[in-house]
């Protein structure tokens, strides 16, 4: 991302006299949309660069040098992750593995070793660094509100080995210590449970229609028709209606990481 180019666009629209959304009626797009990219956090598309300079007057400066995006992440998770760097809430539901933005680097290294084909050492360093940018989301320490209701798999599968499992675990401790987090575990006794054929994320907006991004093996769709992401949204609260409580599902993610070896 580019917070150069981010800059000279707020500085171009601030020397039109024109607020965010004034310009983003101008150029056909969502005040969030320009907020971000005056941000720094996500790239405009040439199309909306083009409508930018047309709207500003500024020939074709804005979609003439449009910055690399650079981020290493698959294909079909790309618009996931330009939609998560907007959304105001995130509601995570995990099968396997800890969620992406909620992962450290040794547990993302790990999950990342198991990629196939075979990355190279260089290519899987891309990907780290790529999803420790995405956790840079919680830095702001309001938004965006994050939910993640993970499976007890989550917990109970050693990936990266007993070590590095008691640093996840006591990473997502912090965080919900922190109140920036919140973490409900759905126990295995529980059995059956209306999430159970993938992993769901669940994304509100500031001012656009809320969406889901659900994920199988090497597959990952964004879906946006209002019914389906309803849909999505009544399984997900099923599930957490039958999750443990806040406060007992951080004295599990405490316990399993004694487990692991954790030491207080």
């Amino acid at each position: 991302m580019s917070t150069i180019y981010g800059d000279w666009l707020r500085a171009q629209r601030l020397a039109a006299g024109l607020t965010q959304q004034q310009l983003a009626d101008m150029a056909i797009m969502t005040r969030s949309h320009i907020a971000h990219i005056e941000a720094g956090r996500r790239v405009p598309s040439r199309e909306d660069a083009r409508r930018l300079d047309q709207a500003l007057g500024t020939g074709d400066v804005l979609s003439s040098f449009l910055p690399q995006d650079n981020v290493a992440v698959a294909d079909y998770f790309e618009a996931a992750r330009q939609l998560e760097q907007q959304a105001v809430m995130i509601r995570e539901f995990a099968l396997s593995f800890v969620p992406g933005i909620l992962q450290t680097e040794r547990y993302a290294r790990a999950v990342l070793s198991t990629t196939f084909p075979p990355v190279s050492e260089e290519e899987r360093d891309r990907l780290v660094v790529t999803r420790l940018e995405r956790a840079r989301i919680l830095e702001n320490p309001v938004q965006p509100v994050v939910w993640a209701l993970l499976d007890e798999a989550v917990l109970r599968r050693a990936v990266g080995g007993p070590d590095v499992m008691a640093e996840q675990i006591m990473h997502l401790v912090r965080l919900v210590d922190s109140g920036r987090v919140r973490v409900y575990v759905l126990p295995f006794g529980l059995g059956v449970h209306t999430l159970m054929q993938g992993m769901l994320t669940l994304m509100r907006f500031e001012d656009q229609p809320p969406v889901a991004y659900s994920e199988g093996i090497q597959v990952g769709m964004v879906h946006d028709s209002p019914v389906l992401v309803d849909r999505l949204l009544g399984a997900y609260d099923l599930a957490l209606g039958d999750a443990i409580p806040l406060r007992e599902s951080l004295t599990l993610l405490r316990t399993t990481a004694k487990e692991y070896g954790h030491r207080d």
